[in-house]
């Protein structure tokens, strides 16, 4: 009787630390496609402010030959 109730609590123990060593592993995970993500969206920030810095200073110039002209 002693025994089962060792043996019961031990299975408990074993499928808990299971549980809390997927959800771990699956935090691991997510972190790692997070930071995944941040690297490649970077890139594609860096080429969108490139293209928006140079947008803006067209725009900067045009504004200002306007105005030299009188328009």
């Amino acid at each position: 009787m002693e025994e089962q109730r060792i043996e019961k609590i031990a299975a408990g123990a074993v499928n808990i630390t299971k549980m809390l060593i997927i959800i771990y592993l699956g935090f691991v995970e997510v972190f790692k496609i997070g930071k995944l993500l941040k690297e490649r969206l970077d890139t594609e920030f860096d080429i969108s402010r490139k293209w928006a810095s140079q947008a803006y200073s067209i725009l900067k110039k045009r504004q200002a030959e306007r105005k030299v002209a009188g328009v």
